[in-house]
């Protein structure tokens, strides 16, 4: 066996292939005929067995990357009562610069060479939300659960929290004390961007923010309301505008509300999407951007510089959330014991 073994710690990848029977599909047997070793210490070592020496673990990681060995996950279901599944839950929004797909990337790098795989299950603005976080548990088609958009008294956490499944939120909530989240702190994001503006002489700001039953836009609304004074800045929100609404809608409502509030000098953005409907509407007003009006915008993808060079812009790493929240669920899974994870980004002012 152990002659075997060390023959075959030699061979290429391509040679490890061709060990495979022609339609084989590759299990723990065909790893253990290859290397010779029982099928119980190849299991062992799959799961990275304390009694199993690293050089076996190796052989046998290493065999298995060559022949495309992946999990039967009922098998391991059934052995362990778990999937290695974490499922991202994100909203289908349909536009395309949204955090939805920078954030599956990160999670999904940071659970590379992992023992975890990642599912991504969508829900949609007309359905309850919590319906898909349900399924997942009911159903045990997952070990965790990364989800945003988080509310204040969310229903989802509520629902988790009773069924004390593990989960990550992309948000904090009133009972941030009991979960893992990461999240970027928005009432410090709107008292830097008022800051900014205030010290380029603006005076009246439209505020274009997220629906007001999500927590981050409450953030917000505390710091226009916070911030506002400290800067002798009038605001005013959007009233029939939001930042999940369509660019086109959001145009509109830009355009209403200049032609009515001809004193505001600046037009302040929670994406992309809504700075650059903000920026069209402003052209077609006949005012300059940069001169007549500052639009501030808050971005994931370094897209906004490259539309209009005189905007002014944060950016909001939302890959360093979705390394952080994959790393918060595993955690969760390998080390329950361990504190929860939680990181609150606070976002400063860049030096003028």
């Amino acid at each position: 066996m152990k002659s075997t073994a060390t023959k075959v710690a030699k061979l290429s990848k391509d040679e490890l292939r061709s060990l495979v029977n022609p339609g084989e599909r590759p299990t723990l047997k065909t790893i253990a005929r290859i290397s010779g070793l029982a099928i119980t210490t190849v299991s062992r070592a799959m799961r990275d067995g304390a009694d199993i020496g690293s050089d076996t673990k190796e052989l046998v990681t290493r065999i298995a990357d060559a022949i495309g060995y992946v999990p039967n996950r009922a098998g391991l279901r059934l052995r362990t009562g778990r999937t290695n599944v974490i499922t991202l839950v994100v909203p289908e929004v349909g536009e395309v610069m949204t955090n939805a797909s920078r954030l599956t990337s990160s999670i999904a790098r940071e659970m590379r060479g992992t023992q975890f795989h990642l599912n991504v299950l969508p829900w949609f603005p007309d359905e309850d939300p919590l319906r898909p976080i349900k399924y997942i548990v009911e159903t045990g088609s997952a070990d965790a659960v990364i989800f945003n958009m988080t509310e204040p008294e969310d229903e989802r956490v509520a629902y988790l929290l009773k069924k004390q499944f593990p989960f990550v939120t992309h948000g904090r909530t009133n009972w941030a004390d009991q979960h893992a989240y990461y999240d970027y702190d928005n009432t410090a994001f709107i008292r830097v961007a008022l800051s900014r503006l205030a010290k380029r002489g603006r005076k009246n700001i439209l505020a274009v923010l997220p629906p007001r039953n999500q927590n981050y836009a409450q953030d917000m609304i505390r710091g226009l309301e916070e911030a506002s004074e400290q800067f002798g800045i009038q605001y005013r929100i959007s009233k029939n505008a939001d930042s999940d609404q369509s660019s086109d809608d959001i145009r509109h409502w830009v355009t209403l509300r200049l032609e009515q509030s001809p004193e505001i000098d600046a037009v302040l953005c929670t994406s992309s999407k809504d700075a650059i409907a903000a920026i069209v509407a402003i052209e077609k007003h006949g005012l300059v951007l940069g001169k007549d009006i500052d639009v501030y915008g808050k971005e994931v993808f370094p897209i906004l510089k490259m539309f209009r060079e005189n905007i002014i812009v944060e950016t909001e790493d939302v890959s360093l959330a979705g390394r952080f929240m994959a790393r918060a669920a595993i955690q969760q899974l390998e080390d329950p014991d361990l504190p929860l994870m939680q990181k609150l980004e606070i976002p400063t002012a860049p030096p003028e």
